[in-house]
């Protein structure tokens, strides 16, 4: 099957939408479709304003088209809200063919907590991108749920994978440069370092031992001037990353604003248990009760120190079992089976029954 993937967010932007879209690809072609990445890098750009590292396709459209032209898809997916996204959309419906798209991100909070727009105003506008869609993708029940509030239709609950053998796991806390001297418990963010992020409840917390930070972000220098204390490892290739995770006691997770947060689940994988606080993401990779009705590979609380003592006591086996519960191959049967045909006749037709069959077998 040709599959075009239409995307504002890629390599070499580095967050959990594009890691998310680099392993969905990477499994998507070794299942044996043709994906056509229809990306920023290919177009004029210009930096996105407040996000330092992000830079936006130019005026995309006619090259857009003469692209996917050429390609002529049997599925297209657009995967962000946008310009590329929204040149995706203009394609298909002056063509008239059916597209899939997804909400990754909490963009209208993003945007409120950057540069105070009412939050209605951003998800009305993500209202009128979705609503064409023949499935809105979306990575979490509890993100559907409020999507389903808001108005929006056609919603298909996703989820996402993990690499587990980058991130391997470790039954105790390795040595890591950078980290040797730091003392014990040492609790770990990574993420980027923004707005949205709620990254000085986690910096602010009474907690003892040391706390790293690994990432980027328009919030970095200022959040550095305040708490020098803190060790910051800034941005790190994925391989030096996985060690970072395997070094740490305890990830914290202090975002509200996040759909998933694919790094609590490297953070897993690796065998470091998560804090985190009871909201959309961590409810959906911590939110599975156990038979004594805890949280599994770690602990969510309104009180973000209540959680992170509560989590530091979680083994490291049982993070990593709850990370193996999320497999890309999983993922990926998912994602096919949502796909729709371009147009009436297309291979997908074909394909898309084996593609529910397998993503059945692998629940």
């Amino acid at each position: 099957m040709k599959i075009a993937l239409v995307t504002d967010a890629w390599q070499p932007q580095v967050n959990g939408v594009v890691t998310t879209l680099v392993e969905l690809v990477k499994e998507l072609t070794l299942a044996g479709h043709s994906v056509r990445v229809i990306e920023p890098g290919q177009f004029p750009t210009r930096p996105c304003p407040g996000y330092a590292g992000i830079d936006l396709a130019i005026s995309p459209k006619r090259l857009l088209t003469e692209k996917l032209d050429a390609f002529e898809p049997d599925a297209i997916h657009l995967a962000t809200e946008g310009p590329l996204g929204w040149a995706g959309r203009a394609y298909c419906l002056k063509r008239k063919l059916a597209f899939t798209t997804a909400f990754h991100t909490k963009f209208p909070e993003i945007v409120n907590a950057a540069v105070k727009v009412p939050v209605s105003w951003g998800y009305a506008l993500f209202r009128h991108f979705h609503r064409p869609s023949s499935g809105v993708m979306v990575p979490t029940h509890s993100v559907l749920r409020m999507l389903e509030a808001r108005g929006f239709r056609n919603l298909r609950a996703w989820t996402h994978g993990v690499d587990t053998s980058l991130f391997e796991f470790q039954p105790q806390p390795q040595a890591c440069a950078g980290m040797e001297s730091l003392a014990r418990p040492i609790a770990l963010f990574v993420g980027r370092v923004s707005y949205e992020k709620n990254i000085e409840a986690f910096l602010n917390m009474d907690f003892p031992g040391s706390k790293v930070v690994c990432g980027v972000g328009p919030v970095e220098a200022q959040l550095k001037r305040r708490h020098p204390q803190v060790r910051w490892l800034g941005l790190l290739p994925r391989t030096e990353l996985a060690k970072v995770y395997a070094a740490a006691d305890l990830f914290v997770f202090p975002s509200h604003a996040d759909t998933f947060g694919l790094v609590m689940v490297e953070a897993m994988a690796t065998g470091t248990p998560v804090a985190a606080y009871p909201v959309d993401g961590p409810l959906e990779v911590l939110g599975r009760r156990d038979a004594q009705g805890r949280s599994l590979g770690g602990a969510m609380h309104e009180d973000l120190q209540q959680a992170c003592f509560s989590a530091i006591s979680v083994s490291r086996h049982e993070a990593r079992a709850r990370a193996l519960d999320f497999s890309w191959p999983h993922a990926t049967a998912l994602f096919t089976s949502f796909l729709v045909p371009a147009r009436q006749h297309s291979l997908l037709d074909a394909t898309q029954a084996a593609a529910v069959s397998s993503a059945s077998s692998t629940s």
